[in-house]
Protein backbone atom coordinates (compact mmCIF):
# COMPACT_ATOMS: atom_id res chain seq x y z
CA UNK A 1 0.00 0.00 0.00
CA UNK A 2 3.30 2.54 0.79
CA UNK A 3 4.06 1.66 -2.80
CA UNK A 4 1.10 2.09 -4.61
CA UNK A 5 0.27 5.26 -2.57
CA UNK A 6 3.75 6.96 -3.47
CA UNK A 7 3.69 6.25 -6.94
CA UNK A 8 0.08 8.12 -6.84
CA UNK A 9 2.16 11.23 -5.54
CA UNK A 10 5.22 10.84 -7.57
CA UNK A 11 3.81 9.85 -10.52
CA UNK A 12 2.46 13.42 -11.67
CA UNK A 13 6.02 15.15 -11.09
CA UNK A 14 7.70 12.34 -13.05
CA UNK A 15 5.56 12.05 -16.09
CA UNK A 16 5.91 16.41 -16.31
CA UNK A 17 9.32 16.12 -16.22
CA UNK A 18 9.42 13.10 -18.89
CA UNK A 19 7.48 15.41 -21.33
CA UNK A 20 8.41 18.61 -20.65
CA UNK A 21 10.64 19.95 -24.31
CA UNK A 22 14.01 20.05 -24.76
CA UNK A 23 16.08 22.23 -26.47
CA UNK A 24 18.27 19.02 -27.66
CA UNK A 25 17.59 15.39 -27.89
CA UNK A 26 19.07 13.91 -24.16
CA UNK A 27 18.57 10.16 -22.86
CA UNK A 28 15.22 9.61 -21.16
CA UNK A 29 15.41 10.60 -17.80
CA UNK A 30 15.71 7.61 -15.14
CA UNK A 31 14.79 6.98 -11.78
CA UNK A 32 17.39 4.13 -9.57
CA UNK A 33 16.20 1.66 -6.70
CA UNK A 34 18.02 3.89 -3.96
CA UNK A 35 16.11 7.05 -4.85
CA UNK A 36 13.10 5.21 -5.18
CA UNK A 37 13.27 3.59 -2.03
CA UNK A 38 14.64 6.72 -0.49
CA UNK A 39 11.05 8.55 -1.61
CA UNK A 40 9.28 5.83 -0.62
CA UNK A 41 11.18 5.94 2.94
CA UNK A 42 9.83 9.32 3.24
CA UNK A 43 6.48 9.29 2.10
CA UNK A 44 3.71 10.29 4.87
CA UNK A 45 1.18 8.10 4.87
CA UNK A 46 -2.00 8.65 7.24
CA UNK A 47 -3.29 5.19 9.17
CA UNK A 48 -6.66 6.94 8.97
CA UNK A 49 -6.65 7.51 5.17
CA UNK A 50 -5.55 3.83 5.53
CA UNK A 51 -8.33 2.52 7.44
CA UNK A 52 -10.56 4.15 5.58
CA UNK A 53 -9.36 1.75 2.41
CA UNK A 54 -9.88 -1.06 4.27
CA UNK A 55 -13.73 -0.25 5.50
CA UNK A 56 -14.30 0.67 1.56
CA UNK A 57 -13.40 -2.53 0.98
CA UNK A 58 -15.10 -4.73 3.72
CA UNK A 59 -18.67 -2.67 3.02
CA UNK A 60 -17.95 -2.84 -1.18
CA UNK A 61 -17.16 -6.61 -1.03
CA UNK A 62 -20.45 -6.93 1.63
CA UNK A 63 -18.68 -8.28 4.92
CA UNK A 64 -21.04 -5.66 6.70
CA UNK A 65 -20.13 -7.70 10.19
CA UNK A 66 -16.58 -6.99 9.67
CA UNK A 67 -16.90 -3.40 8.38
CA UNK A 68 -19.20 -2.40 11.30
CA UNK A 69 -16.08 -4.36 13.80
CA UNK A 70 -13.41 -2.52 11.98
CA UNK A 71 -15.37 1.23 12.12
CA UNK A 72 -15.66 0.35 16.33
CA UNK A 73 -11.91 -0.36 16.75
CA UNK A 74 -10.48 2.33 14.30
CA UNK A 75 -12.99 5.20 15.45
CA UNK A 76 -14.18 6.13 12.09
CA UNK A 77 -17.51 6.93 11.45
CA UNK A 78 -19.77 4.18 10.59
CA UNK A 79 -23.26 3.94 8.56
CA UNK A 80 -23.04 0.53 7.50
CA UNK A 81 -26.77 -0.56 6.20
CA UNK A 82 -26.51 -4.22 7.00
CA UNK A 83 -29.95 -4.81 5.52
CA UNK A 84 -28.93 -3.53 2.25
CA UNK A 85 -25.37 -5.40 2.19
CA UNK A 86 -26.59 -8.57 2.53
CA UNK A 87 -29.42 -8.18 -0.31
CA UNK A 88 -26.83 -7.02 -2.54
CA UNK A 89 -24.47 -10.18 -1.90
CA UNK A 90 -27.41 -12.61 -1.68
CA UNK A 91 -28.15 -11.44 -5.59
CA UNK A 92 -24.50 -11.35 -6.20
CA UNK A 93 -24.18 -14.83 -4.62
CA UNK A 94 -27.28 -15.82 -6.79
CA UNK A 95 -25.57 -15.14 -10.17
CA UNK A 96 -22.11 -16.80 -9.11
CA UNK A 97 -24.28 -19.90 -8.59
CA UNK A 98 -26.19 -19.48 -11.50
CA UNK A 99 -29.28 -18.54 -10.05
CA UNK A 100 -29.67 -16.03 -12.85
CA UNK A 101 -33.76 -15.51 -12.75
CA UNK A 102 -33.83 -15.33 -8.93
CA UNK A 103 -31.57 -12.40 -9.01
CA UNK A 104 -33.35 -10.86 -12.16
CA UNK A 105 -36.32 -11.01 -9.89
CA UNK A 106 -34.76 -9.68 -6.83
CA UNK A 107 -32.84 -7.00 -8.51
CA UNK A 108 -36.61 -5.35 -9.76
CA UNK A 109 -37.94 -5.78 -6.94
CA UNK A 110 -35.64 -3.69 -5.20
CA UNK A 111 -35.42 -0.81 -7.87
CA UNK A 112 -36.91 -1.88 -11.31
CA UNK A 113 -34.65 1.12 -13.05
CA UNK A 114 -31.74 -0.45 -12.41
CA UNK A 115 -32.02 -2.94 -15.10
CA UNK A 116 -34.48 -0.89 -16.91
CA UNK A 117 -32.19 2.06 -17.83
CA UNK A 118 -28.84 -0.44 -18.46
CA UNK A 119 -30.17 -2.19 -21.55
CA UNK A 120 -26.42 -3.93 -21.99
CA UNK A 121 -26.17 -5.70 -18.22
CA UNK A 122 -29.78 -7.14 -19.02
CA UNK A 123 -28.90 -8.33 -22.18
CA UNK A 124 -25.27 -9.99 -19.93
CA UNK A 125 -27.60 -11.63 -17.25
CA UNK A 126 -30.38 -13.00 -19.92
CA UNK A 127 -27.22 -14.55 -22.29
CA UNK A 128 -25.82 -16.19 -19.07
CA UNK A 129 -29.71 -17.49 -18.19
CA UNK A 130 -29.42 -18.56 -21.38
CA UNK A 131 -26.21 -19.96 -20.69
CA UNK A 132 -27.20 -22.37 -17.81
CA UNK A 133 -29.85 -23.69 -20.00
CA UNK A 134 -27.19 -25.24 -22.56
CA UNK A 135 -25.38 -26.15 -19.25
CA UNK A 136 -28.77 -27.98 -17.63
CA UNK A 137 -28.90 -29.54 -21.44
CA UNK A 138 -32.45 -28.08 -21.68
CA UNK A 139 -31.96 -26.86 -25.10
CA UNK A 140 -35.74 -27.12 -26.07
CA UNK A 141 -35.44 -24.16 -23.50
CA UNK A 142 -32.40 -22.52 -24.30
CA UNK A 143 -33.73 -22.00 -27.94
CA UNK A 144 -37.57 -20.91 -26.92
CA UNK A 145 -35.49 -18.38 -24.18
CA UNK A 146 -33.26 -17.17 -27.10
CA UNK A 147 -35.98 -16.59 -29.78
CA UNK A 148 -38.43 -14.80 -27.13
CA UNK A 149 -35.99 -12.80 -25.15
CA UNK A 150 -32.55 -11.94 -26.69
CA UNK A 151 -33.12 -12.18 -30.46
CA UNK A 152 -35.96 -8.88 -30.29
CA UNK A 153 -32.81 -7.22 -28.26
CA UNK A 154 -30.41 -8.06 -30.45
CA UNK A 155 -32.09 -6.56 -33.63
CA UNK A 156 -32.92 -3.23 -31.30
CA UNK A 157 -29.02 -3.12 -30.31
CA UNK A 158 -26.67 -4.61 -33.23
CA UNK A 159 -24.22 -3.87 -31.10
CA UNK A 160 -25.57 -6.92 -28.88
CA UNK A 161 -25.04 -9.23 -31.79
CA UNK A 162 -21.83 -10.52 -31.41
CA UNK A 163 -22.43 -11.51 -28.05
CA UNK A 164 -25.17 -13.75 -28.64
CA UNK A 165 -24.15 -15.28 -31.79
CA UNK A 166 -20.84 -16.60 -29.29
CA UNK A 167 -23.20 -18.13 -27.26
CA UNK A 168 -25.04 -19.70 -29.46
CA UNK A 169 -22.18 -21.26 -30.88
CA UNK A 170 -22.71 -23.54 -27.75
CA UNK A 171 -25.35 -24.86 -29.24
CA UNK A 172 -23.74 -26.32 -32.24
CA UNK A 173 -20.64 -27.53 -30.45
CA UNK A 174 -22.74 -29.29 -27.25
CA UNK A 175 -19.35 -31.32 -26.36
CA UNK A 176 -16.96 -27.98 -26.08
CA UNK A 177 -19.98 -26.87 -24.22
CA UNK A 178 -20.15 -30.03 -21.69
CA UNK A 179 -16.35 -30.08 -21.35
CA UNK A 180 -15.39 -26.85 -20.68
CA UNK A 181 -17.50 -26.28 -18.24
CA UNK A 182 -15.87 -25.84 -14.62
CA UNK A 183 -18.97 -24.90 -12.62
CA UNK A 184 -19.97 -28.51 -11.92
CA UNK A 185 -18.47 -30.49 -9.54
CA UNK A 186 -19.26 -33.76 -11.89
CA UNK A 187 -16.15 -36.22 -12.82
CA UNK A 188 -16.16 -37.23 -16.33
CA UNK A 189 -13.81 -38.88 -19.10
CA UNK A 190 -11.02 -36.74 -20.98
CA UNK A 191 -13.13 -35.18 -24.12
CA UNK A 192 -12.58 -37.10 -27.83
CA UNK A 193 -9.96 -35.93 -30.10
CA UNK A 194 -12.27 -33.59 -32.11
CA UNK A 195 -13.39 -31.67 -28.97
CA UNK A 196 -9.62 -31.46 -27.91
CA UNK A 197 -8.91 -29.85 -30.80
CA UNK A 198 -11.52 -27.46 -30.22
CA UNK A 199 -9.79 -26.47 -27.02
CA UNK A 200 -6.40 -25.97 -28.70
CA UNK A 201 -7.92 -23.93 -31.81
CA UNK A 202 -7.52 -20.03 -30.08
CA UNK A 203 -10.83 -18.97 -32.15
CA UNK A 204 -13.12 -21.45 -30.14
CA UNK A 205 -11.35 -19.14 -26.85
CA UNK A 206 -14.29 -16.69 -26.50
CA UNK A 207 -16.85 -19.52 -26.70
CA UNK A 208 -15.21 -21.89 -24.07
CA UNK A 209 -14.65 -19.05 -21.58
CA UNK A 210 -18.57 -18.82 -21.39
CA UNK A 211 -18.98 -22.12 -19.75
CA UNK A 212 -16.37 -20.93 -17.01
CA UNK A 213 -17.50 -20.33 -13.28
CA UNK A 214 -15.38 -16.71 -14.29
CA UNK A 215 -18.09 -16.04 -16.70
CA UNK A 216 -20.77 -15.90 -14.00
CA UNK A 217 -18.12 -14.31 -11.50
CA UNK A 218 -17.90 -11.35 -14.15
CA UNK A 219 -21.22 -10.96 -14.81
CA UNK A 220 -22.15 -11.49 -10.74
CA UNK A 221 -19.61 -8.14 -10.60
CA UNK A 222 -21.08 -6.14 -12.70
CA UNK A 223 -24.44 -6.39 -11.54
CA UNK A 224 -22.90 -5.47 -8.32
CA UNK A 225 -21.52 -2.22 -9.17
CA UNK A 226 -25.01 -1.59 -11.17
CA UNK A 227 -26.73 -2.07 -7.45
CA UNK A 228 -23.93 0.01 -5.76
CA UNK A 229 -24.12 2.58 -8.18
CA UNK A 230 -28.40 2.88 -7.72
CA UNK A 231 -27.24 3.39 -4.03
CA UNK A 232 -24.77 6.79 -4.82
CA UNK A 233 -21.83 4.49 -3.94
CA UNK A 234 -18.63 3.85 -5.85
CA UNK A 235 -18.77 0.98 -8.34
CA UNK A 236 -15.81 -0.59 -6.99
CA UNK A 237 -13.47 -0.74 -3.92
CA UNK A 238 -10.98 2.48 -3.78
CA UNK A 239 -8.51 -0.16 -3.76
CA UNK A 240 -8.89 -1.51 -7.37
CA UNK A 241 -9.02 2.42 -8.23
CA UNK A 242 -6.14 2.20 -7.05
CA UNK A 243 -4.36 -0.37 -8.48
CA UNK A 244 -6.14 0.94 -12.01
CA UNK A 245 -4.15 4.24 -11.61
CA UNK A 246 -0.86 2.44 -10.76
CA UNK A 247 -1.21 0.51 -13.69
CA UNK A 248 -1.86 3.93 -15.58
CA UNK A 249 0.86 5.45 -14.19
CA UNK A 250 4.01 2.98 -15.03
CA UNK A 251 2.69 2.71 -18.56
CA UNK A 252 2.40 6.40 -19.15
CA UNK A 253 5.40 7.00 -17.36
CA UNK A 254 6.55 4.17 -20.01
CA UNK A 255 5.33 6.05 -23.18
CA UNK A 256 7.02 9.41 -21.69
CA UNK A 257 10.71 8.02 -21.61
CA UNK A 258 10.91 7.60 -17.76
CA UNK A 259 12.88 4.78 -17.05
CA UNK A 260 11.66 2.79 -13.66
CA UNK A 261 13.94 0.25 -11.80
CA UNK A 262 13.77 -2.75 -13.38
CA UNK A 263 11.74 -4.40 -10.45
CA UNK A 264 9.22 -1.79 -10.11
CA UNK A 265 8.67 -1.44 -13.68
CA UNK A 266 6.03 -3.74 -14.11
CA UNK A 267 4.81 -4.07 -10.84
CA UNK A 268 1.08 -2.09 -10.84
CA UNK A 269 0.19 -3.98 -14.31
CA UNK A 270 0.97 -7.12 -12.29
CA UNK A 271 -1.38 -6.47 -9.66
CA UNK A 272 -4.11 -5.12 -12.12
CA UNK A 273 -3.88 -8.41 -13.51
CA UNK A 274 -4.11 -10.57 -10.83
CA UNK A 275 -7.16 -8.12 -8.98
CA UNK A 276 -9.20 -7.84 -12.63
CA UNK A 277 -8.02 -11.14 -14.11
CA UNK A 278 -11.62 -12.70 -13.17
Amino acid sequence: MVSSNLYMSVNKALIHQASRPTARRTPPPSIGQDKWDAELARTDISKNDLNALIYDYLVIEGFSDAAVEFARETGLPSEVDEASIRERMEIREAVEEGRVEEAVKRVNELDPEILDNNPPLLFHLHLLRLIEYIREEQIDKALEFATQELAPRGAQHPEFLDDLERTMALLAFPDLAKYADDATSSSQPPPPPETLALFQDPAFTPIIQLMRRSQRVKIAKELNAAILESNGQGMETKLSGLVRLMAWGEEKLETSGMALPNIEKYRGRKWAEAVFSE
